[in-house]
């Protein structure tokens, strides 16, 4: 199985956070399912740590970098047919990040893991 993680289900895995689901864990868990991030994600958590929104214990270059390798996650860059994909979506969400990664899961047939019940809204398969 292929998925691709949301920012929040990024940092909560990251942090052992008991707000991501049981579902979301085991599906990020099981060695033999393909797990994406987004480079969304990693833009949207320097952005948050640059403004002091968001906490990490250590830079938030390195922190990506280092959990994406250590976790084996495998990063989605951001192509043109997702920003234009954007484009098309309904006005459910109005975070670009969130609508982002909505046409990215679009585009690429990846569910998406997240707990976020505005982004369920769209057409996108979310684990959770």
């Amino acid at each position: 199985m292929k998925a691709m993680l949301d920012t929040h289900s990024f940092l909560w895995w990251n942090a052992d956070d008991s707000q991501l689901s049981a579902a979301a864990r085991q599906v990020i868990a099981a060695g033999s399912n393909e797990i994406y991030l987004s480079a969304c994600c990693a833009w949207e958590i320097t952005i948050k740590a640059a403004k002091g929104r968001l906490l990490l214990p250590e830079a938030a270059d390195d922190y990506v970098k280092q959990r994406l390798e250590h976790y084996g996650f495998r990063v989605l860059p951001i192509e043109l047919s997702h920003v234009l994909q954007s484009y098309k979506l309904p006005p459910l969400h109005h975070d670009p990040f969130d609508r982002l990664l909505v046409a990215q899961s679009q585009v690429e047939k990846l569910p998406l893991i997240s707990g976020d019940s505005e982004i369920a809204r769209y057409a996108v398969d979310i684990i959770w």
